[in-house]
C-alpha cells in the first residue's frame, strides 16, 4: 500500500475547558436548551434545531457557529475577521474564538441565536438584548 491511498487529516483541537465553561453559562441558561457531543466539538439545541457549534478545526483555529437574522447575516459577511458566514444554510454565521473574543457580545449573539431556533413559545421566555 501506499500513501496515496490515505487520506491524512490533521488532529482537530479540544476546545479549552475554561471557553467551554463560558459557553455553557449562556447556553445552559436557555429553556430546554440541551449540549451534547457533536461529530466534532459541542453543539447546544432546542429540539432538533441547533442554536450553537462550537470545535477546534483542522487549521489548529476554534469556531462558533450559530444562526442570525438576514441583516445581520449580510453584516457579518462584511466586517470579516473574527466574524465568517457558513457556507451552509442562509443564516448561519460564526466566529474565530481566541483570547481577544468578547464574550459579553457573543452572549448576546448566542441569545439571539437561541431565540431564532427555539419555539416561540420558548423564545419569549429570553430577554433579549437590547438593540443599541
Amino acid at each position: 500500500m501506499t500513501c496515496d491511498r490515505f487520506r491524512l487529516v490533521a488532529e482537530r483541537p479540544d476546545l479549552p475547558l475554561a471557553w467551554v465553561e463560558r459557553l455553557r453559562g449562556v447556553l445552559d441558561a436557555f429553556p430546554e436548551c440541551e449540549e451534547d457531543s457533536a461529530w466534532v466539538g459541542l453543539r447546544w439545541r432546542v429540539g432538533q434545531a441547533t442554536v450553537a457549534h462550537a470545535f477546534g478545526g483542522e487549521d489548529q483555529l476554534f469556531r462558533i457557529t450559530f444562526r442570525a437574522e438576514p441583516d445581520e447575516v449580510v453584516a457579518f459577511m462584511h466586517l470579516g475577521a473574527p466574524y465568517f458566514r457558513c457556507d451552509w444554510g442562509r443564516d448561519v454565521v460564526g466566529l474565530f474564538l481566541d483570547e481577544d473574543t468578547d464574550w459579553d457580545e457573543l452572549g448576546e449573539l448566542l441569545t439571539d441565536s437561541y431565540c431564532i431556533q427555539a419555539p416561540p413559545r420558548l423564545a419569549d421566555l429570553v430577554e433579549r438584548p437590547a438593540v443599541s
